[in-house]
């Protein structure tokens, strides 16, 4: 029997392109006749991107091949949001990666057994539909999030406009509780193309073999019940898929630093590649965090015009707090929170940075700041009861302030060795871990999905 080869296409965003490949190496780990050929879209720069690319390049996975596909030049607007533009950046990629899948199903040595498609992609359904090829969503974030976006087009079809901010709450299947309007994700507000963009995506869910969700049962058991009602295409959750190779990642002072600090001692700041704060704000965490008189680990990202992190703290802080914190430009986020150090983490709730923490047991206090963060913020705090409640609806381009006793009370929450939080994530992080042993959830599912997989030939 010929090799069965998956072509995957992720959008080129760190979060979304190394979730593909990681989760790429499972189902080669799982079934030796899988090859897996993932097609690189380039469109903005992404340093972040590009490095892990040439790691993966010197590292040369058995059955992996990249493919980079020509770059092409479709513009932000500047007054309007990304996702407007995602369409148009898909689209302009359809011909080439129509040529590819032309050329590897004549392949003699490989059987091509379909598409795995970032949701941002769905558009590209048609493309396999064209080569009587099965297409699978891969979804890098929650089952939550993925509620959301099958009830959107169901919404439309009831009241065909933008959501509001005057809306009440609503009742989302897939969710215990009514979601709040101010945790939505912004483009579902957006009347600049945002709305429209992220209707389209999901109205494409249904035409999928099935979709790959990097979630676990026991976080979301509820929503995966939900979604596995017959009504909307099979739902594989396969998570957690984490990069542990940051694992490995070299001591630096950072972790030299944790390794003199007591056990759950220290409460990490990290806010993503993404999260920088204006002055005013950074003020307020550092007159917060110094208050608190707890250890900290800050990583600190300093937007333009400044060039230096200690030109936007309060005069002295780094001083008073000398020895008791550190401040860094970056830190290697997966071996922070593996550190025995650690013991809380206050986080903007991406997806990726919420199933690293909860495979460590580390609680966290949620500061979204964009993306599906709010939503992720919510469910974390309400729905699950596995984070402390800072803000749940905080967004990156408000000119709100948060102020240094709201901090400092999140602080000494998140730190509290004795809280239901902590005691309730420690029980998840046994749980998570054994989903993707053998006989786990996780487990199965990938076993189903490969299954699906190879009988399409």
């Amino acid at each position: 029997m010929k090799n069965i080869e998956l072509i995957f296409v992720p959008v080129p965003a760190t979060g979304h392109f190394v979730s593909a490949v990681e989760f790429s190496k499972r189902l080669i780990h799982r079934d030796d006749r899988i090859r897996i050929t993932i097609l690189h879209m380039s469109w903005f720069p992404n340093a972040s991107v590009d490095a892990y690319i040439e790691s993966l390049a010197a590292s040369q996975p058995d059955g992996i091949q990249v493919i980079g596909l020509p770059h092409v030049d479709v513009p932000i607007h500047p007054t309007k949001s990304i996702e407007s533009s995602i369409p148009a950046f898909v689209q302009s990629y359809i011909p080439p990666v129509r040529d590819i899948i032309s050329m590897k199903s004549i392949s003699d040595e490989t059987r091509v057994a379909g598409l795995v498609l970032d949701f941002f992609c769905s558009s590209m359904i048609d493309i396999g539909t064209d080569f009587d090829l099965p297409s699978y969503i891969f979804f890098p974030s929650n089952a939550s999030l993925l509620s959301l976006m099958l009830y959107t087009p169901d919404r439309h079809s009831l009241k065909s406009s933008e959501f509001e901010t005057s809306d009440p709450d609503h009742l989302i299947p897939g969710f215990v509780n009514p979601v709040p309007t101010c945790v939505l994700p912004s483009p579902l507000f957006s009347t600049d193309g945002g709305y429209t963009a992220y209707l389209k995506t999901a109205e494409r869910f249904k035409d999928a073999k099935g979709i790959i969700v990097n979630t676990v049962e026991p976080i979301e058991p509820y929503t995966l019940n939900y979604l596995s009602n017959g009504q909307n295409p099979p739902v594989y959750p396969v998570g957690p898929v984490i990069d542990f190779n940051g694992l490995s990642y070299s001591d630096d002072k950072v972790m030299k630093w944790l390794d003199d600090q007591p056990q759950s001692s220290v409460v990490f700041l990290c806010f993503g590649s993404m999260g920088s704060f204006k002055a005013p704000q950074v003020k307020e965490i550092a007159l917060g965090l110094e208050r608190s008189e707890c250890r900290f680990l800050w990583s600190l990202r300093v937007p333009p015009p400044h060039n230096d992190a200690s030109e936007m703290l309060p005069q002295g802080f780094l001083e008073r707090v000398q020895g008791r914190g550190i401040i860094c430009s970056w830190a290697p986020q997966l071996k922070v929170l593996a550190h025995k150090a650690i013991g809380g983490f206050i986080s903007h709730c991406g997806w990726n940075s919420i199933i690293e923490s909860l495979w460590f047991g580390v609680p966290i206090a949620t500061w979204p700041l964009y993306a599906e963060q709010q939503l992720n913020a919510f469910m974390m705090a309400k729905e699950f009861g596995l984070a402390v409640e800072m803000r749940l609806d905080y967004r990156k381009d408000s000119d709100e302030v948060v102020m240094a006793d709201e901090i400092e009370k999140a602080v000494g929450k998140v730190m509290d060795g004795e809280s239901e939080v902590r005691k309730k994530v420690k029980e998840m992080a046994e749980k998570t871990r054994k989903c993707i042993m053998e006989g786990g959830s996780s487990f199965n599912s990938i076993g189903r999905l490969i299954q699906d997989m190879v009988g399409n030939n």
